[in-house]
């Protein structure tokens, strides 16, 4: 029920996670609903120990991520990188290692950090010519640094790329434009 619940009603979501570990609280998967769902309410001390348990209980190290991002939520962005920095990177998945080095880029800025914050989304994921399902967001998170540096022309095309990558994905927001295949001919209708 939670995660069915987590994007339309995130405290709600959070109740019956924190139901579910009165019950299984030493279920691996109950402790990371539990983190994930505190972390959707803003609750980073408990997102942070829940995902941290989870983390002990299960070896995993695929909600990093969301520790990192948790530490600083709590104003530790220095614990944070230690966070990020004691997992070895190349045994995680491409959507954790992406998130991971947004939240890593995250706790760069927090700390003034901008040339570093940029060299954190240096990673072998940030591809202009080829879209996954994480790279409208590290496009993005590549821009918004960029732009933080100054450097408009770079910010605008990684932004522009990020657009590109959202809508060739079906991620875009541009319901307008349909297009209907009959007969072997394309036609572009607006709705």
């Amino acid at each position: 029920m939670a995660s069915r619940l987590i994007d339309e009603d995130p405290a709600l979501a959070h109740e019956h996670a924190l139901a579910a570990s009165r019950r299984a609280g030493r279920i691996a998967l109950v402790r990371e609903t539990l983190g994930i769902t505190a972390y959707a309410t803003g609750d980073f001390a408990l997102a942070l120990r829940e995902l941290r348990t989870y983390r002990r209980i299960s070896g995993k190290d695929d909600q990093i991520a969301l520790m990192v991002d948790s530490e600083r939520g709590v104003g530790r962005p220095d614990r944070a990188l230690e966070t990020g920095r004691a997992v070895d990177r190349a045994a995680l998945s491409a959507p954790v290692r992406v998130a991971l080095a947004i939240a890593m880029s995250g706790a760069r800025l927090d700390l003034g950090e901008l040339e570093l914050a940029l060299g954190e989304l240096q990673i072998p994921e940030l591809d202009p010519n080829r879209a996954f399902e994480w790279s409208p967001a590290l496009f993005g998170a590549h821009a918004a640094v960029l732009e933080d540096l100054g450097r408009e022309d770079e910010a605008a095309y990684w932004a522009e790329r990020a657009e590109v990558a959202a809508d060739a994905l079906g991620m875009g927001d541009d319901d307008e434009d349909e297009i209907v295949v009959e007969d072997g001919l394309v036609e572009e209708q607006d709705d």
